[in-house]
C-alpha cells in the first residue's frame, strides 16, 4: 500500500509540475488543512458535552438503572458478562447517542472486566466477540457526532441524515446480533470461548 501511495503523490508531484498549477495546489491544501483543524475544534465541544454526560450519569447511579433496563438483552449477548454489564450499558448508550469515540473507553473497560474471568486469556470469549460485532454494526438512535459535522461544516438541514443513519444502523445491528446469536449456539456445548 505504501507503494501505491508513493507512486500516486509522485505522478500527482509531476502532473502538478507539468501544468504549472502549482500554487493553486499548495493554496488548497493549506486551505484542507485549515478546514479540518476547525471541524476537529468544532466537534471537540460535541466529544466534551457527551463525555460529560456519560460521566454524570455514571457518577449518578444512572449506569446501573440502564443496566437494569438493558438487563434481558444483556442477558441474552453477553451471559458470562455479568461483572462488565455497567461498562456494556455505558459502551452500548454512547453508541446509541452517535458518539462513538466516546463509546471507546468504556468498550475498553467492558473488554479489561470480561478478560479478568476468561478461562483462556489467549483466545477472546464470546462476549468479547459480540461486544466487538456489536460496536462494529454501532446502533445509532440518534447521531450526534454526524450531525455536529453537518452543523460545523454549514449544512443546512443538519439533522436531515438522522432517518436514514437510524434505519441503516439498526439493519446492521441486528444482522450482527443475529449473526453473532447463530455462532455462539452451536459451539456452546465444546467450549465457553468459539472465537
Amino acid at each position: 500500500m505504501n507503494v501505491f501511495f508513493s507512486v500516486l503523490l509522485c505522478a500527482s508531484i509531476v502532473c502538478c509540475l507539468i501544468a504549472g498549477g502549482g500554487e493553486a495546489v499548495l493554496s488548497s491544501l493549506i486551505a484542507g488543512a485549515d478546514d479540518a483543524v476547525n471541524a476537529c475544534v468544532r466537534l471537540c465541544g460535541a466529544y466534551l458535552v457527551w463525555m460529560g454526560i456519560l460521566n454524570v450519569m455514571k457518577e449518578a447511579g444512572l449506569v446501573d438503572a440502564l443496566s437494569t433496563l438493558l438487563r434481558p438483552a444483556l442477558r441474552l449477548l453477553f451471559p458470562d458478562a455479568k461483572h462488565a454489564h455497567g461498562a456494556i450499558s455505558l459502551n452500548l448508550s454512547a453508541n446509541m447517542l452517535g458518539m462513538g469515540n466516546a463509546a471507546t473507553p468504556y468498550g475498553i473497560e467492558a473488554m479489561r472486566s470480561m478478560q479478568q474471568s476468561n478461562p483462556r486469556p489467549e483466545v477472546a470469549t464470546n462476549g468479547m466477540c459480540v461486544l466487538i460485532a456489536v460496536n462494529a454494526s454501532c446502533l445509532e438512535l440518534f447521531p450526534a457526532s454526524l450531525v455536529a459535522l453537518r452543523q460545523s461544516c454549514g449544512s443546512l438541514r443538519p439533522t436531515a441524515a438522522v432517518l436514514p443513519t437510524v434505519l441503516s444502523s439498526l439493519a446492521a445491528t441486528a444482522v450482527a446480533v443475529v449473526l453473532c446469536l447463530f455462532c455462539i449456539r452451536p459451539c456452546r456445548s465444546r467450549s465457553s470461548c468459539c472465537c
